[in-house]
């Protein structure tokens, strides 16, 4: 009896056949969104110090519970409007959609400039937050639209890229900006932002693929009645969890560095020029934002390469091991003092993110209804939405009780003789300081070993363990309703 032939494995497109064709509506959405980025990351990593470090002379000084409730409402805005703005892109169209969104950031950022006290300059992130929530599903429905089965791995792992390439360049425009002054910070951003109205006109307009003929309400019907597939329900769920511990390497890590990271032997090593360094009682520090940069710094070169490495891969596994390196990249970046040691953990979280948050908007493309592409890059915001709300209430709240470096020496001396008249938040360190005659360093050391700070990444990395094993347990559950490539 002759064998059967063996069937021939299916082979993956090449890279550069599958770059090649994507259209150019799909090019020119990825530079607006390259552009929006720039602007956003240029405040986001900056403005956690800005809103909430102690010892920064010219901050708003507000305390860590009030940061928490800020990027609370920040999050139920920018991730919970998607949810219902998708909708609406399908039914009006993608460029009208993205018109109204840069105006409306554009003035969000004037006020963040203008405005500072609580309740203002609250208003002014809402604004801020409100546009982008209008931007995303835009541009997403509209990305979606330009590509098919095949070429939406490789389609979102360019889209990372480029949203990462305005991400990395963020970082070093806020500290070029900030040394003239923070509202200079928000200011510039406006500028950037607005240079995507120039771009808006520059394509054919992608079509959602329904007619745009459905009323107001039953738009808003559509989008409540979708919501409830079990399938997509739980997935949003699932993700949320991630999203949680996902947002703290922007919102609590740059506080965490600031207050404890010691980066001198880096600045030493590689003889860093003052672009990538910040002065500090401690000495010369590699810049809180430089640090973070480097999770955007290795998406940029790799997630391409990554995103082509796990075509053939189901999503809902790339997402799993990605959310699991990403939990153990946290705990690493901040289980330690050591810059290095923070660094390397920055870096394989990097790779958990390159594996996971892509693949999150690429499975909710696929499994997406034709006509409702905008409508599921909303959703896709919701585990946003739920995760970082929560998380920055929690973070808050937290890292003010047992990760403010400023609160831990008011603890401090409060138990070795009581608070001096005169001292708070801001100059707790130096009273710690003369109490105890001991340098910067070692007054850090010394509350470090009493407080033990790092504990406040413990909640955040179990969370991201308990969705790493939630979607695992999903991907067997869907696993005889998904097509075999999804």
């Amino acid at each position: 009896m002759s064998a059967s032939p063996k069937a021939e494995p299916v082979q993956s497109p090449r890279l550069f056949t599958q770059l090649a064709a994507l259209p150019r509506a799909f090019w020119m959405l990825n530079l607006m969104e390259m552009f929006e980025r720039l602007a956003y990351y240029g405040v986001r990593v900056v403005i956690p110090i800005y809103i909430a470090q102690a010892d920064d002379i010219h901050g708003l000084h507000f305390t860590q519970a009030q940061k928490g409730l800020i990027f609370t409402l920040w999050a139920l805005v920018q991730s919970g409007v998607p949810i219902f703005s998708g909708g609406f892109a399908d039914r009006y169209g993608y460029k009208k959609t993205i018109a109204v969104s840069i105006a409306i950031k554009v003035a969000g950022y004037l006020l963040m400039a203008t405005q500072r006290d609580f309740w203002s300059f609250t208003a002014g992130c809402l604004v801020l937050a409100f546009g982008t929530a209008i931007f995303k599903p835009g541009v997403w429905g509209a990305l979606q639209c330009t590509m098919d089965k095949r070429s939406s791995s490789i389609g979102w792992g360019l889209f990372y890229m480029l949203v990462n390439v305005g991400g990395f360049l963020g970082p070093p425009l806020a500290h070029y900006l900030h040394g003239y002054s923070w509202p200079t910070v928000f200011f510039g951003c406006a500028v950037i932002v607005s240079l995507n109205f120039l771009m808006l006109f520059t394509y054919p307009n992608v079509s959602a693929g329904t007619p745009q003929t459905a009323s107001f309400w039953q738009t808003a019907r559509d989008t409540v009645t979708n919501l409830f597939h079990p399938r997509l329900l739980v997935f949003i769920l699932i993700m949320s969890g991630f999203w949680l511990m996902f947002m703290q390497l922007f919102d609590l890590l740059p506080n965490f560095i600031v207050d404890w990271v010691d980066s001198r032997a880096i600045v030493a090593a590689l003889h860093l020029p003052a672009t990538f360094t910040t002065v500090t009682p401690r000495g010369t520090m590699v810049a809180q934002e430089w640090m973070i940069n480097l999770d955007a710094f290795l998406i940029v070169f790799l997630v391409v390469w990554v995103s082509h490495l796990v075509t053939r891969m189901r999503r809902v596994h790339s997402i799993f091991i990605g959310i699991a390196i990403a939990s153990a990249g946290l705990l690493a970046a901040g289980f330690t003092m050591s810059g290095v040691a923070c660094l390397l953990g920055i870096a394989f979280f990097a790779l958990g993110e390159m594996l996971s948050s892509p693949k999150m908007n690429d499975y909710l493309g696929v499994i997406a209804p034709e006509g409702k592409k905008g409508l599921y890059m909303g959703y896709a915001n919701m585990p946003t939405a739920i995760g970082w709300a929560y998380g920055s209430f929690m973070a808050g709240d937290l890292y003010g009780k047992v990760g403010e470096k400023a609160g831990l020496a008011l603890r401090y001396l409060q138990l070795h003789g009581g608070v001096p008249a005169g001292v708070d938040r801001t100059n707790a360190m130096e009273a710690v300081q003369k109490l105890t005659n001991l340098d910067p360093n070692a007054a850090t050391a010394m509350l470090w070993h009493a407080y033990q700070p790092y504990q406040v990444w413990y909640p955040f990395v179990g969370i991201g363990v308990a969705s790493a094993v939630a979607i695992f347990i999903y991907a067997r559950w869907v696993r005889d309703t998904d097509d075999s490539d999804i």
